[in-house]
C-alpha cells in the first residue's frame, strides 16, 4: 500500500487549509502502526501535528471500520472526564482521500504494548497505571449516553443475547475444523446470559494497547485510543475482555510476541485484582463476571478461527500452529465455566444442583 494512494497529499492538503483552524504551508504524511484496523497516519503542516485516521483500502466492514463513528464518539466523550484525543475535523465526503477520514491532535506519549515498553515503570508506577487503566474504564461506563448524544449509538436491548448469537453464527461461518468444547462453551453461554444487565457506553477492545500515556507521569493516562469498536450495551464486556487479555488466556494468545506488559514486574496486580478494584470503584455487583470472562475468551477463539480461515488459503504451513491455539482458548473457555460458581455456566454444579433436586 502506497501513503499516496491512501491518503493523497493535494486533495488532503487544500481541504486542511479549508476546514482545519491555521492550517496551511506544505503538508507531508507518513503512516504509523497501531490501530487494530483502520489505517493510522500522522500529518503535520507549518502549524499542525495532528493524526489521521481512515479505513483501510479496499473492501472495509461497516461497523468495523466506520471513522466517523470513531470521531462523533471522541468528541462526545471531550466534554467528560475519560481522556480521548482532541478532535479537529472529520469528513465525509469520499473524493477527498477516497474514504471518510478524521483528524485529531498528536499526542506525544507511550503505548504500553509489550513489557519491554514498561521496562521503565517502577513497581509502584506499575501498580498505579493498573488502577488507573481501571479507573478510566470506570468513568467511561459512568457516562450518561444520553447526556453526550450518544443515545442511538447502539441498540443496548438485548445486547448479551446477540453476542452470544452472533459469535456462534461467526464461528459456523468461518469454521476450519470441528470443536466440542466450543459449541459446549456456546451452549452454557446462551444458557447463563445474565439478567438485568446494566447499560453504557462500551470501548469494545479495551487494553493498555489502546490508551495512551504521559511519558515523564508514567501513571496518567493521555487518552483512549481506537473507539472503531464503540456501541452502546454491557459494559462488563469491556472489563472481562480486559481481564482476559491480562491472564493465561492472553498469554497464550500473544505467547509467540514479546511478554504482554503486566509480565514487566511484581507491581502489575493480578486479573482478579482488577476485577476487585472495578467493583470498589464502580459500586457495581460482578457477581455475575465469571460469565463475562468466558464469554471473552469464547469470542477470542472465535476470532482465532476467523484467522485459520484466512491462513489455510494464504499460508498454509501456518495452519496447524493456530489451529493450536483455537483449540487452546476452546479448552480454556471450557474451563473457566467448569470453574464457575454459576450453575448455568458449570456442568458439575448444574448437575449437582439437579440431583439436589
Amino acid at each position: 500500500m502506497s501513503t499516496d494512494d491512501a491518503v493523497p497529499i493535494g486533495p488532503l492538503t487544500e481541504w486542511l487549509h479549508a476546514n482545519v483552524a491555521g492550517s496551511h504551508g506544505a503538508v507531508h504524511v507518513e503512516q504509523l502502526s497501531g490501530g487494530s484496523s483502520n489505517l493510522t497516519f500522522r500529518v503535520r503542516d507549518d502549524v499542525h501535528d495532528l493524526v489521521l485516521r481512515r479505513p483501510p483500502l479496499g473492501r472495509v466492514l461497516a461497523t468495523a471500520n466506520d471513522v466517523l463513528r470513531e470521531h462523533r464518539v471522541q468528541h462526545a466523550l471531550a466534554a467528560t472526564d475519560v481522556p480521548v484525543a482532541a478532535m479537529l475535523g472529520a469528513c465525509a465526503d469520499v473524493s477527498v482521500i477516497g474514504a471518510p477520514f478524521y483528524v485529531m491532535s498528536m499526542l506525544d506519549g507511550v503505548v504500553y504494548t509489550d513489557a519491554e515498553a514498561v521496562a521503565h515503570l517502577t513497581e509502584a508506577d506499575a501498580r498505579a497505571a493498573s488502577y488507573e487503566l481501571v479507573d478510566v474504564l470506570v468513568r467511561l461506563h459512568a457516562v450518561d449516553p444520553s447526556a453526550v448524544g450518544l443515545a442511538d449509538l447502539g441498540r443496548p436491548d438485548g445486547f448479551l443475547e446477540r453476542q452470544v448469537r452472533r459469535w456462534r453464527t461467526q464461528w459456523e461461518t468461518s469454521k476450519q475444523h470441528d470443536c466440542p468444547e466450543i459449541e459446549e462453551v456456546a451452549d452454557r453461554l446462551s444458557r447463563a446470559v445474565p439478567a438485568g444487565a446494566h447499560t453504557g457506553i462500551v470501548h469494545g477492545d479495551y487494553s493498555f494497547n489502546n490508551t495512551i500515556w504521559e511519558r515523564h507521569r508514567p501513571a496518567v493516562m493521555q487518552a483512549v485510543l481506537d473507539w472503531e469498536m464503540a456501541t452502546l450495551g454491557d459494559p462488563l464486556t469491556d472489563l472481562g475482555m480486559l481481564v482476559t487479555y491480562w491472564g493465561p488466556v492472553g498469554e497464550r494468545l500473544w505467547r509467540a510476541r514479546a511478554p504482554q506488559p503486566h509480565r514487566a514486574n511484581a507491581g502489575f496486580p493480578s486479573a482478579d485484582a482488577l476485577v476487585e478494584w472495578y467493583a470498589r470503584a464502580s459500586s457495581r455487583p460482578l457477581d455475575d463476571v465469571d460469565f463475562y470472562r468466558v464469554l471473552a475468551t469464547f469470542k477470542l477463539a472465535v476470532i482465532s478461527e476467523g484467522a485459520l480461515a484466512r491462513i489455510v488459503e494464504r499460508a498454509p504451513e501456518r495452519a496447524a500452529s493456530t489451529r493450536a491455539v483455537v483449540e487452546e482458548l476452546a479448552a480454556a473457555a471450557l474451563d473457566q465455566a467448569e470453574r464457575s460458581s454459576d450453575p448455568a455456566l458449570n456442568g458439575r454444579a448444574r448437575a449437582k444442583e439437579a440431583y439436589q433436586r
